[in-house]
């Protein structure tokens, strides 16, 4: 749990992206990538509906004001343009986890963004702001075994499979989890 907690989503620049809070006139965008049967083939395995979209909107905000941590909308600085979303959550999955309560990593990113390299620069930023602000000291995330892209983006960022457990319609899914490195600590306040 982060030490003071956020109401707002904390806005993180990299090279060529822009991470930052949800706004209103991201919703078109989220709910167009949320429609898309390949974004959500391994996620839920079937587009999301306009209301879904929107519940998840609204729960990326509720996330920062409850918890202190949460998703960002992801922006390319070239052209303003919304091209996914990645972050934290505790979605109380209403699955069997080995552990409960830990931050779980998760991201989505438009069909036209995929292997452009942009998931692994948003997740390095995500990652250094919860090494050094949040201090987590363990991440998980959940991915489908069929998802060799996100694994590897999990893997390169440091997450290791720690478990295959069954997801919400009962098929294998696995549990990843990240140890915060050692030399990120922050001081202790």
């Amino acid at each position: 749990m982060p030490q003071s907690r956020r109401t707002r989503a904390p806005e993180i620049e990299t090279d060529r992206l822009i991470l930052r809070g949800h706004r209103r006139d991201d919703f078109p965008a989220l709910a167009a990538m949320w429609a898309d049967p390949e974004v959500t083939r391994f996620i839920s395995g079937r587009p999301a509906t306009e209301h879904e979209s929107w519940m998840r909107y609204l729960r990326y905000a509720g996330h920062w004001i409850v918890m202190g941590y949460g998703f960002w909308a992801t922006i390319r600085k070239d052209t303003g343009a919304f091209i996914g979303e990645i972050g934290f959550s505790d979605f109380k999955r209403p699955i069997d986890l080995p552990v409960r309560g830990l931050p779980e990593a998760g991201w989505a990113f438009v069909r036209s963004a995929h292997g452009q390299g942009f998931a692994g620069e948003a997740l390095a930023a995500c990652l250094a702001w919860s090494d050094k602000v949040a201090r987590f000291p363990l991440t998980t995330c959940i991915i489908e075994p069929q998802n060799a892209p996100s694994i590897r983006l999990a893997e390169r960022a440091g997450y290791k499979q720690a478990a295959v457990i069954a997801g919400t319609e009962g098929t294998p899914v696995g549990l990843y989890e990240r140890v915060r490195p050692k030399n990120r600590q922050a001081p202790e306040s």
